[in-house]
Formats: C-alpha cells, sequence, structure tokens
C-alpha cells in the first residue's frame, strides 16, 4: 500500500509540473502605441514601460520613445522619453532602465527619465532584448550577429559569439542560466529555413545547450519565467503565446495576430502582458 501511495504521489506530481497554464482575457488597450515592442513593469513606481519603434526597426530616426501605462491599462504619459531611435527590448536594474536601441544599450534614470549613458556596441546591427542578472550585468542580444554583449562594471563589451545561437533574440536571467529564445536559420532579411527553439547558457562558463531535444518551435520573441520550470514564450512570425516546459515541449496557448512582441509576466500579480508590434496595442491576460 505504501508503495502504491508513492506512485500516485508522483504522478500527481509529474501531472501538476506540466499542467499546462490556464489564461483568460483581461483587458486590451487601444491601438495607440507606435510599433510598440517591449513591455516592463517598474515596481517602485507601479508602472508599465513600453518601447515605442516608431518607424523601421534599423533607421536612427530619433522617433523612437517610451510610454508609461498603468496596470489596469489606461496611459498614463505616452511619451514619457523621447530621444531614442528604434527602442526595442527593456530591463529594470534598481532605478535605471536599459533600452536596446539599434547598436546602443541606452541607460535611464527613472527616477527623473533623463538619459544618462549611451553605450555603443560598434559592430551591432540589431540589438534586441535585454536581461540583468542578479549582480546587475546586463545582457543585450544581437539577432543579426548571433552576438551577445554585456554591460558589466561600466563596461559594454562582446560577451559571447556563436552561430549556434541561431538568431538570438528573446533573453531570460534564470540563476545560474541565461535562457534565449532563438529566432532560428536565418536566410534572406527576416526569413528562416529553420525556426528557432530554446536555448540555455550558463554564465560561468558559457556553455550553450539545447532546450529539449532542440526540436525546431517558432521565430521565438519574448522569454518569461511560467514561475513552475517552465516558460511563456511569444513566436512573433506567426503571431503565437507558446508554453515551453523545462524539457523543451512547446504548446500554443494563445493564437494572435503577427506581431506579438517582448512581453512581460507579473507572477505576483497573474498578469501576462503582450505588445503587439503591428497592430499597436497591449493584450493582457490573467494567470490562472
Amino acid at each position: 500500500m505504501k508503495i502504491l501511495v508513492i506512485l500516485i504521489f508522483s504522478l500527481l506530481s509529474s501531472f501538476t509540473v506540466c499542467a499546462t497554464p490556464l489564461l483568460v482575457p483581461a483587458w486590451q488597450t487601444e491601438a495607440v502605441f507606435q510599433q510598440p515592442e517591449s513591455v516592463v513593469y517598474d515596481a517602485k513606481r507601479d508602472v508599465l514601460l513600453v518601447s515605442n519603434v516608431n518607424g523601421n526597426p534599423n533607421d536612427a530616426n530619433g522617433l523612437g520613445y517610451i510610454s508609461q501605462v498603468s496596470l489596469s491599462g489606461e496611459m498614463v504619459k505616452q511619451h514619457w522619453l523621447d530621444g531614442l531611435n528604434a527602442p526595442k527590448g527593456l530591463a529594470i536594474v534598481g532605478n535605471r532602465l536599459y533600452v536596446a536601441d539599434i547598436n546602443e544599450l541606452v541607460e535611464i534614470d527613472l527616477k527623473s527619465n533623463k538619459i544618462l549613458n549611451r553605450y555603443l556596441a560598434p559592430n551591432a546591427i540589431f540589438l534586441n532584448d535585454v536581461a540583468a542578472d542578479a549582480q546587475g550585468n546586463v545582457y543585450v542580444s544581437d539577432m543579426m550577429t548571433n552576438t551577445l554583449h554585456r554591460l558589466a562594471n561600466g563596461q559594454f563589451e562582446i560577451w559571447l559569439q556563436d552561430v549556434r545561437l541561431e538568431a538570438p533574440n528573446g533573453l531570460l536571467v534564470e540563476g545560474k542560466n541565461l535562457i534565449v529564445g532563438s529566432w532560428g536559420n536565418m536566410t534572406d532579411g527576416f526569413a528562416t529555413d529553420i525556426v528557432g527553439h530554446l536555448k540555455t547558457i550558463n554564465i560561468k562558463t558559457k556553455t550553450i545547450q539545447s532546450l529539449g531535444d532542440a526540436s525546431a518551435v517558432g521565430n521565438l520573441d519574448g522569454v518569461e519565467s511560467d514561475g513552475d520550470g517552465g516558460y511563456f514564450v511569444t513566436d512573433w512570425m506567426n503571431g503565437k503565446l507558446l508554453h515551453i516546459t523545462a524539457e523543451g515541449i512547446s504548446t500554443t496557448l494563445i493564437k494572435l495576430d503577427q506581431g506579438s512582441a517582448d512581453h512581460t509576466v507579473l507572477l505576483d500579480k497573474g498578469l501576462l502582458i503582450i505588445p503587439m508590434m503591428l497592430t499597436n496595442d497591449l493584450i493582457t491576460y490573467r494567470i490562472k
């Protein structure tokens, strides 16, 4: 009987870990943004920050900006910060906001909403997502050159360059690992002959491994933890929100329009917020 109870408990535990998250619609904004690419939560000021590309993603046109939005979807200030080019990924470290902007990592003071520094990556083509580790080091992906840059101790340098990154896009620091959402094997522009999958990089050794069996998943953009060992991941080209387990098993949770970009997940609030780059709105789901 004791063995039977242990087996049943083991099966129930496995079912719980592998269970697909349930999402229900919460709110959706009007189409008031201009190519929203990334969203991050500023907990100290209780506001969402949204990057607006506002033009060709490669053009240094000076038209890009950051918006402030409430947690219930109301616009607080559309042009909270101007003077950017084509801002994409966002990450917060203390009172600093870091923004990927074509070939620069821009550092912004969240208290004064002033640009403090622009860290140039001379050989970068398309800086995309941004993530920070517990020590405050900031990682930035360049999907066009298979490169990851890192800002550490005031120095912004190439941290890892490897074709096995397969056009790295979304980044997530998780303990000792950097989780990377790859776009795939690029052929012409953003087209791919083989779409990407999730990869893990040991931050200390820089060892690259595929999650699961390296099966093709999609043109991956944002990567966020589900708090239970798996990941919520957006597929930009196919307009999907995916759930990917620690074993690399992918399930489509929601079918969206093309352009589902770099989302954020607020586990303590039960919210998942997706910027829709081509329809210029934010779509939010409650995690059940």
